[in-house]
């Protein structure tokens, strides 16, 4: 199974960097340059274990996935329920943990293309195209841990879950 991954550093402690990476709307589409359209389905009003979303790519290409694990502020893992048909499985995966810097974000996608005869093509292909949009969005995450507005989403998302817990 064809694996992307990219990392980065960011200079706040992991429970907002975990927040930041759980923003919607507006303020996710201010540095998540891969979502044009992103909400939750079936009523839920935040992230959870089996919460599932609907997102439209930048490009127009939609899908419908669920959160497999959702452990702040640790890691956060999704799966592709619905999508471009010439997936036949993705996941993804988020990391984070405390160094002395701040919090390392680790973030990994693992595909499956078909039909079966062009999966060997496509999913090179797809390592090359993910990994690029991996990059990407990873630096857009960078640069929303140093905006104003997305922190203070973040720090809202962090009070919200302490209060639920």
């Amino acid at each position: 199974m064809p694996v992307v991954q990219a990392s980065v550093t960011v200079p706040l402690p992991p429970e907002l960097a975990y927040a930041v990476s759980q923003t919607t709307g507006e303020v996710r589409r201010r540095w998540d340059v891969f979502i044009r359209e992103q909400h939750f389905l079936d009523g839920a009003t935040a992230p959870g274990k089996g919460v599932r979303t609907y997102t439209r790519q930048r490009f127009g290409l939609a899908m419908v996935t669920h959160y497999v694990s959702y452990a702040p502020p640790t890691n956060v893992g999704m799966a592709m329920e619905k999508g471009p048909w010439f997936f036949r499985t993705l996941g993804a995966g988020w990391r984070f943990e405390a160094v002395a810097e701040g919090t390392r974000a680790v973030w990994k996608y693992s595909f499956r293309c078909r039909p079966a005869w062009l999966a060997p093509l496509a999913e090179r292909i797809g390592e090359v195209v993910l990994g690029r949009e991996i990059r990407i969005r990873i630096a857009g995450f960078a640069r929303g841990c140093a905006d104003p507005v997305v922190l203070a989403e973040a720090r809202r998302l962090v009070q919200e879950q302490a209060s639920r817990e």
